[in-house]
């Protein structure tokens, strides 16, 4: 056993990640260079989704009910925040130019490369609540913090740090690209791997939940890149979505809350949010540029 895990269970969750990865990078809708069509990405979201269902069914099978429904809130809680990846991204291709099938080149290497960083984040993570149970204050705190600027900031792609703003296009390489994805995917990580860290502190449920949702976000970006500014109040329910699992994180000394009623809070505060971003429509004269 390894971080709660047998050294199969390890290796088969990893083979079966470079295998999507792998599959992904093959698929005839991929190696085109024409724009990457939205149903392909989001039938590939599907499998993805389908693939991470079963998952956590095999994980209640062999860990228990409580296993599953853990690995099932983290995934939906990085899933979540990973929509302010996607303002990023989007910021990022605007800024160096790059075409759709060159984006895919570099959400594919950003993605390998997120899965080694998130790795070494999360054992990090689990390491320092193993050893020093102050530090769920600190988490809690730097969730807290982390809800005040989603809110503050008037909109998810508000969030955007000013230097991925000023990007100069670069000349033919995607180097500084893949860069930029994976630094701004770890500082996103630093407010995503605590909510997780909230609702389990079994390495082997945070780090599968994590990396799970992070093969999906390629997918999901080309499946809703046209759509992003049509979520003009998601801001608010991932601020408050990180201010419960705050509050869940701060109180858990005293007060037990269950995955169960974790998972419906959390759903109840999108589904809110987006049927009242649908209804109030896109803020006038916005677009992706897509």
């Amino acid at each position: 056993m390894i971080a709660g895990a047998t050294w199969g269970w390890w290796i088969g969750f990893h083979v079966a990640v470079v295998a999507l990865l792998v599959v992904d990078a093959l698929l005839p809708a991929n190696r085109r260079k024409e724009p990457r069509k939205q149903s392909a990405a989001w039938l590939w979201t599907a499998v993805l989704v389908v693939a991470s269902g079963a998952f956590a069914v095999w994980l209640y099978h062999v860990q228990g009910r409580q296993r599953a429904l853990e690995f099932v809130a983290g995934y939906a809680i990085e899933t979540s925040l990973s929509v302010d990846n996607l303002f990023v991204f989007l910021v990022i291709f605007q800024g160096f130019r790059i075409s759709p099938h060159r984006q895919h080149t570099a959400l594919l290497w950003g993605v390998g490369g997120a899965v080694v960083l998130r790795a070494l984040f999360i054992a990090a993570g689990v390491t320092l609540l193993a050893h020093f149970e102050w530090i769920t204050w600190i988490f809690g705190a730097i969730l807290l913090y982390a809800a005040f600027r989603l809110v503050r900031g008037g909109s998810a792609k508000a969030a955007v740090p000013d230097w991925i703003r000023k990007l100069q296009p670069a000349k033919g390489s995607l180097l500084p690209v893949i860069l930029a994805v994976e630094v701004t995917d770890l500082l996103f990580a630093v407010d995503s791997i605590p909510a997780v860290l909230a609702v389990s502190h079994d390495p082997f449920v945070v780090y599968t939940s994590n990396i799970a949702a992070i093969l999906g976000l390629r997918s999901l970006y080309f499946a809703l890149a046209s759509l992003l500014d049509t979520l003009r109040y998601l801001h608010y329910g991932l601020g408050a979505m990180l201010a419960f699992i705050a509050f869940k994180m701060l109180s858990a000394h005293w007060l037990d809350i269950s995955i169960t009623i974790s998972l419906a809070v959390m759903g109840a505060i999108l589904t809110i949010c987006a049927v009242w971003s649908v209804i109030a429509g896109p803020k006038p004269g916005h677009s992706t540029g897509h």
